[in-house]
Order: structure tokens, then C-alpha cells, then sequence
């Protein structure tokens, strides 16, 4: 019985993988349609005609035990309900998995089995990144770095946020990104102010921040750098203040990353340095996040993070002051914890105009 009195459920014999990118993640495969059963002796990857050649290949390369089943719908059912057969219970990705679907696997496709829910099984395996995993992100954070670099002089010609945005995701594809890691973000102006804003018409003049935040895409891994850049100075003394600020702060959040650091202390070290510039309202978001396989995935770095850093943990440290209808200042490194603090793999400078 648990605490509630009521039955415990039966431990998990197998585990039904639905969320895609943990299925690429233990597998190889990055296709757009599967379910990976893991059971005590096997792995067996289902999915369909369209994948049949991609997914024997892809699980070949990435060396992974797993055996292929390509089926129509109707055939991928029977497979899935001849897989659990034997299993008294069958582990779910609760966070992965619509209600309608977990009720048609309760009542239609496993009405013999008992399904559990669990939350971030494969997510924590995900946490900590191998040698190849770093040396993917870190390709990514060069792209981005260079792309920059080439792309940046166009500022002068006062091109709009849209603009620039695109040149700039062309450039990482140029360099060999298969494309941007998220949706890249210009905001540039009063725009500044806003942490999620989108690129759009509007021109980017001088004397203001430039707040770009973007990533490259390379073989599945993500970057994630953000630079407040400027077309010939900042002519508002709050605004110069404010990237002196940031610069600062997370030039303090990079120093505190370190293995047994919590997570909420690295939020602690930026927060404290934007509250005694008497902004602390002024920092709407969390500190970070960790990046991989997902732009956005564990461990995170904010105030409420219950997080602890491991060697292996790759993180942004991305504080932020954002005053509306002046602008706003954001610096973001991607970095990775090693035996002694941590390593930068964005290297754009961040100088102050």
C-alpha cells in the first residue's frame, strides 16, 4: 500500500520510449513516426514503411541493440501488444504522452497489462554528455561563433531584425549547421526589452543594443549563445550601464559553475550582481538551462532548481536586464562542467561599446 492506502503498482517490466528525441537518443534514429519497446532482453524500435531502409541503417551506425519492426498501423499495434504480452506492467514517458493516447493503450491496446507512469527515466541518462556529445555541441557553438563573426559588419547597413536573422541562419547552414537550433531571435531598440521577441520589420539603427540570441544544429546537438551587440556605441547611459551590469553578472554566474554547485547558486551569483545595480525586477527569467539533443533540457539553472552541476552537465549562464520601451541586454555563453569549474564552448567577445 502507499501513503493514500492504496495498491502499489507492480514495478515496470519494460519500458514504451514515444518521445522522439529519447528514442534518437538510445537508438540512433531520428525519423518522424516510432515507439521503442525496452524490455529486460531486447530493444525493438517499431515504426514505419517509410523509415524501414533509415532506421536499420541509423541503428547500425550508432552501434545500438535494437531490433527493427516495420509495419503498417495495424501491424504495428499487433507487434506492440505481442512485445508486452508477457509483461505484467509496461512503463510510460508521462510527460510524452497525450491522454487520449494513454487511454487507447489502457482500454485498446494493452488492456492486460498495467501501465505506469514515470517522468524522465531517459532524460537522465541524457544529463550528463559523453566526449562525442561535447565535441558535437561544441562544432555547433563554433558555427555559431563564425557565423556571427562573417554576418555582423551587415548591421552597418541598417538591415530589419528579419533580415538580419535570416542572413545570419543561412551563414550557420553555410558553415555546416543542418540549420538553427531554435527560432533565432533580433530585437533590437525597445524590442531589446523584450526577452522572447521576434524578429520583424523594424530597422536596426544605431545607438542601441542588439540582442541576439541563436544556435546552430549539429548531427541532432544544439548551441545556444546570446550577444548584445551595437552599431557604433550606446548612446543611453542606462543602457551602457545595463551591459556593464549583465557583463558582470554573468562573467559570475560562468565562475560559480563548478561540479557540486547547485544549480541555484549559479542563479544566485548573476541575480546578486543585477539586485545591488538595483535591478533585480529587471531579471525576468532563470539564469539557464542545459543544452544537448534539446535546446532546452536538464539541469536547470534558476532560483527554484533543485539541480545539482556534474562533470558532463552542459549549461548556459545567460542573465538579463530588460527595461521597457528603452531596450534591454542579454549575454549567454554554452558551457560545460569540468573536474575544476567549467569550459566555454561560445567564444564571440563581449566587450562593452
Amino acid at each position: 500500500m502507499n501513503a493514500e492506502g492504496e495498491p502499489e503498482a507492480p514495478a515496470p517490466q519494460g519500458l514504451l520510449v514515444t518521445n522522439l528525441t529519447n528514442i534518437r537518443y538510445l537508438t540512433g534514429f531520428t525519423g518522424s513516426a516510432g515507439m521503442l519497446f525496452v524490455l529486460p532482453d531486447e530493444a525493438v524500435l517499431i515504426t514505419d514503411g517509410r523509415y524501414g531502409i533509415q532506421a536499420n541503417e541509423q541503428i547500425a551506425d550508432a552501434g545500438a541493440p535494437a531490433t527493427v519492426v516495420v509495419a503498417g498501423a495495424a501491424k504495428q499495434k499487433e507487434s506492440a501488444q505481442e512485445l508486452a504480452s508477457e509483461l505484467k506492467s509496461l512503463a510510460l514517458e508521462a510527460a510524452h504522452i497525450t491522454w487520449a493516447r494513454q487511454r487507447a493503450f489502457d482500454s485498446d491496446w494493452f488492456p492486460s497489462t498495467t501501465l505506469v507512469p514515470t517522468s524522465g527515466l531517459v532524460e537522465g541518462l541524457r544529463r550528463i554528455k559523453d566526449a562525442g556529445e561535447v565535441a558535437r555541441i561544441e562544432e555547433a557553438c563554433r558555427i555559431a561563433d563564425e557565423a556571427l563573426a562573417l554576418v555582423r559588419p551587415l548591421l552597418d547597413d541598417a538591415p530589419t531584425e528579419a533580415e538580419f536573422g535570416r542572413v545570419l541562419d543561412f551563414e550557420m547552414r553555410q558553415l555546416g549547421a543542418a540549420g538553427p537550433s531554435f527560432e533565432t531571435i533580433v530585437a533590437a531598440g525597445p524590442n531589446a526589452a523584450k526577452p522572447h521577441h521576434r524578429p520583424g520589420s523594424e530597422r536596426i539603427g544605431k545607438g542601441a543594443p542588439i540582442v541576439l540570441d541563436f544556435g546552430a544544429l549539429v548531427d541532432g546537438y544544439c548551441s545556444d549563445m546570446t550577444r548584445t551587440v551595437w552599431v557604433r556605441g550606446v548612446d543611453d547611459p542606462d543602457l551602457r550601464r545595463a551591459i556593464e551590469v549583465v557583463r558582470v553578472s554573468q562573467a559570475a554566474g560562468v565562475a560559480a559553475v563548478a561540479p557540486g554547485v547547485k544549480c541555484s547558486d549559479v542563479d544566485k551569483a548573476c541575480r546578486e550582481v543585477i539586485s545591488e545595480a538595483g535591478w533585480a525586477d529587471a531579471f525576468v527569467h532563470g539564469t539557464g538551462h542545459g543544452v544537448g539533443l534539446d535546446i532546452h533540457e536538464a539541469p536547470s539553472v534558476a532560483a527554484t532548481s533543485t539541480d545539482t552541476l556534474e562533470v558532463g552537465h552542459v549549461v548556459t549562464v545567460e542573465p538579463g536586464v530588460y527595461l521597457p520601451g528603452l531596450g534591454g541586454v542579454r549575454i549567454e555563453d554554452t558551457v560545460v562542467v569540468t573536474e575544476d569549474g567549467c569550459r566555454p564552448l561560445t567564444s564571440t567577445p563581449k566587450d562593452l561599446p
